[in-house]
């Protein structure tokens, strides 16, 4: 099923290209934040399904988001310049992922960061009941507040003013987030599956935001990459809360660089 994704583009059309993956709750006008930081290259950051001006409506699997990422790959990236690297945050790392295994023709590299995948179901199930209590605020400041106690908050305040401009809507007595509740909701569930390894010719790159608590890159797959990814998959930890794209930018750009 065809669904085209509302997609974000920064940088210079004709420029080498990174595809940009936002995390859950997201949306792809995050990453022109990062985007002054890359400006030799194009950016291509699509809104994910359930997420900011893309269609609501499901199925909202793993797959399904891949396959979604990859028609905007095709739409926006022209061919002589794929395949090409993903740069993705948290959730969109587990999108990356599967693009990689599902589309060889599109990924050349992966920068992951701190990439939330193979999680512990009961975390997973605490998770996606709090996303359902705590669905909407009552005004713009308590969504502020929110953000601020959930990883953000060393994230500079004009960041997060512009997060509420782009992002928060009305909806009912109040305000939330611009996403589909019950498509944020079965994330969690998608999250609890197997983790994915980068496939075995890929580069890959690892950020890991020492911060969170728990971890969202598990141990386990951190073992899996040093004994069968040793030759592609290099691990980085950076000393911040989970959003790593606006907590360690320069860090970012220097491995999407490295990668190219």
């Amino acid at each position: 099923m065809a669904r085209a994704l509302h997609t974000h583009l920064f940088g210079p059309a004709d420029a080498p290209t990174v595809l940009a993956l936002h995390g859950l709750t997201g949306h792809g006008k995050r990453w022109e934040h990062l985007a002054p930081l890359l400006p030799e290259l194009r950016v291509v950051a699509p809104d994910l399904l359930g997420h900011g001006h893309s269609p609501w409506t499901p199925p909202w699997s793993i797959e399904d988001h891949a396959a979604a990422v990859a028609d905007a790959v095709e739409a926006h990236v022209p061919r002589e310049r794929r395949p090409l690297t993903v740069v993705a945050h948290s959730f969109g790392a587990a999108v990356a992922l599967r693009l990689a295994h599902d589309r060889p023709d599109l990924v050349d590299g992966l920068v992951l960061l701190d990439p939330a995948q193979g999680l512990d179901p009961e975390f997973a199930l605490a998770m996606a009941q709090n996303s359902i209590t705590y669905r909407g605020y009552p005004d713009a400041a308590t969504a502020q507040a929110a953000k601020r106690a959930e990883g953000w908050g060393a994230v500079h305040a004009n960041i997060l003013d512009g997060e509420i401009v782009d992002h928060l809507i009305e909806d009912g007595d109040g305000v939330a987030w611009r996403v589909c509740a019950p498509a944020a909701t079965a994330a969690w569930s998608e999250l609890a599956r197997p983790a994915l390894l980068p496939p075995a010719q890929v580069p890959t790159r690892v950020v890991v935001a020492a911060r969170v608590q728990p971890p969202f890159v598990t141990a386990d797959f951190l073992a899996a990459c040093a004994a069968d990814r040793a030759d592609t998959v290099r691990v980085t930890h950076v000393d911040t809360e989970h959003m790593v794209p606006f907590l360690a930018p320069d860090t970012v750009a220097a491995l999407i660089r490295e990668v190219l």
